[in-house]
Order: C-alpha cells, then structure tokens, then sequence
C-alpha cells in the first residue's frame, strides 16, 4: 500500500493530498533557509504558535455568525492575523526594548500559545458539536482533507515560492552581510520583514499538513539538512526546497497508509531522516568528511558565500 501511496495510485484526493505536501515542503524549506542564514530560525516557532489564538477566534466568530466553523479559508485568515500580529510583537520588543530576539520570541510564544489554549478550552466547551477536529490543526491530519483545501494549499505554496524567489537575492545579501546591504540601498528591515510574512504564510498555509506545532520543523530542518551539502546560499536554498518537498511527499504517502497518525509528526520524522542523512555523509561539511580531514590533517570546510 506504502508502494502506491508513493507512485500515486490512491485515488485522486490522496494525491492532491501528496503533491500539496509536497509544494508545502518546498515552500518551507526555501523559505526557512533564509531565516536560517539571517540568524532568525526561531522566529517560526513564535509564528507557529501565535496562530492558535487566531484560530480558535476564527472558529468562534464563524460559529456565532451561523457558518461552518471549520471551513479552511476562514481559519487560515485567522491564523494568519494573529501569526502577523505575533511576528509585529517580536519585531517591537526585538527592537524597541533591551530584550535580545530570543528573549522576545519566548515571551510573545508563551502568551499567545496561552490565550489559544484558553480560547481553543471555549470552543471545546461549546455545544454546538462542530469543534470536532479543531485540534488536528496542533499536529496536522490530512485524512478526509476535500479537494478544495488541498488545492488551496497547493496555491499558497506555489505562491509563496514565487515570491521567495522573487525576494532570494535582497534576501540573501541582507542575511550574509547586512551592514553591505544597507550601504547597497537595500531595505534590510524591510526585507527581514518579508521573510517574517514569508514565514507566516508557509505557517498558515500548513496548518492542516504539519500543524501549527511543528511547522517549525519544516521551516527548519530542511534548510539545517541543506546547509551541509553547499557553501552557495542560492543553492542551500535550492536544496532546503528540494528536502522540503521530499519530506511533504513521503511524509505525506505514509499517512495516506495509516490515517489514524497525526501527518505533521511523520513529516517531520522523515525531514529529520534527510537532516541525519546529510549531517553524516554531506561530502565537506558531513560528521565522516570532518573525521578523514582531521586524519589527514586537511583544514576546515569554508564559509558559505552568497
């Protein structure tokens, strides 16, 4: 059954289901590859979290105003404010207090994750009898995914893609040497800004796949995995996309196979799969080529360039 999951052959709501994993994937992957070279990976866990409050409002306002609770669009417009509303916090506590970036990414983590799981209580509470599966959105569960969703995930993905590929060369001069960028006349803030929005759109848009707890994993590990293989930021990024989509593809084949698993956590085993792959056998910067340089008492690999 793994064979035809992988090939395809599920039907056709289960291949829409793998091909926009895997478009997610990619999407992430590019995309977290700049956050990672700018220093800022953990800004997509406080983007993760910081959706929950935002959904769970969404599904109360949809709710009272008579509509299905549950719909896609409205719960990704949810998410999305209040992810943007979580990175504008980060973003003015980072610069307009004392507080270091880290700092300000646990602090505003933290409290939305709390005013989610207060309102995601509400909902629970509600006698309506239509919250149930709102907690998929945690941990992502592709099964009985319509065929519109899955194409509005597909969408999303391809679209954030473009714009990261749009955006790839500012971005990458402001991750590698901003104090050059500006000089250059480019926006540094305003490109550290849409990484941020980069960010947040992969976040809501693989809600229902990877879910908004572990997204950070697809926004990360593909770009950590990447960053062996390549001293080039435009082909790290190629092959944090690559990783990506691979991880969304397989991840996503195997839990047409075994429904009853969350979808995000298989995606995730398999990035991370890829991640161990790379970091024993990446040809200069893997555990194994360090071990025979140090025998042959060859250098360390050099720095990444742009």
């Amino acid at each position: 059954m793994l064979c035809q999951a992988l090939t395809l052959g599920l039907g056709y709501n289960a291949t829409l289901v793998t091909l926009g994993a895997a478009g997610l994937g990619f999407a992430a992957g590019v995309t977290g590859a700049f956050l990672v070279l700018r220093g800022r990976a953990l800004l997509g866990d406080a983007i993760g979290h910081a959706t929950l409050p935002g959904l769970a409002a969404a599904f109360l306002v949809m709710v009272a105003l008579g509509l299905d609770g549950r719909a896609l669009p409205g719960l990704m417009l949810g998410a999305a404010v209040s992810a943007a509303l979580g990175a504008w916090a980060v973003d003015r506590l980072a610069r307009r207090t004392r507080l270091p970036e880290d700092a300000a990414i646990g602090a505003v983590l933290s409290v939305f994750f709390g005013a989610g799981v207060v309102l995601l209580t509400v909902v629970q509470a509600l006698p309506t009898g239509r919250a149930a599966g709102l907690e998929s959105m945690l941990l992502g569960a592709t099964a009985g995914m319509l065929r519109d969703e899955a194409l509005t995930i597909a969408a999303g993905a391809v679209a954030v893609t473009l714009a990261a590929v749009a955006l790839g060369r500012s971005m990458l001069w402001s991750a590698f040497d901003p104090a050059f960028a500006r000089a250059a006349g480019l926006p540094v803030a305003g490109i550290d800004r849409a990484a941020t929005a980069l960010a947040v759109a992969v976040t809501v848009i693989g809600l229902k796949i990877v879910g908004l707890v572990l997204i950070v994993a697809l926004l990360i590990i593909p770009a950590a995995a990447a960053r062996f293989w390549t001293d080039r930021g435009g082909r790290m990024a190629a092959l944090a996309g690559a990783f990506g989509a691979a991880a969304g593809y397989v991840g996503a084949a195997i839990s047409a196979t075994a429904p009853a698993l969350p979808t995000g956590p298989i995606v995730v085993l398999v990035a991370t799969a890829v991640f161990a792959v790379s970091m024993l056998a990446a040809p200069r910067r893997g555990v194994l080529a360090r071990a025979l340089r140090r025998g042959a008492g060859a250098g360390p690999a050099p720095k990444a360039a742009p």
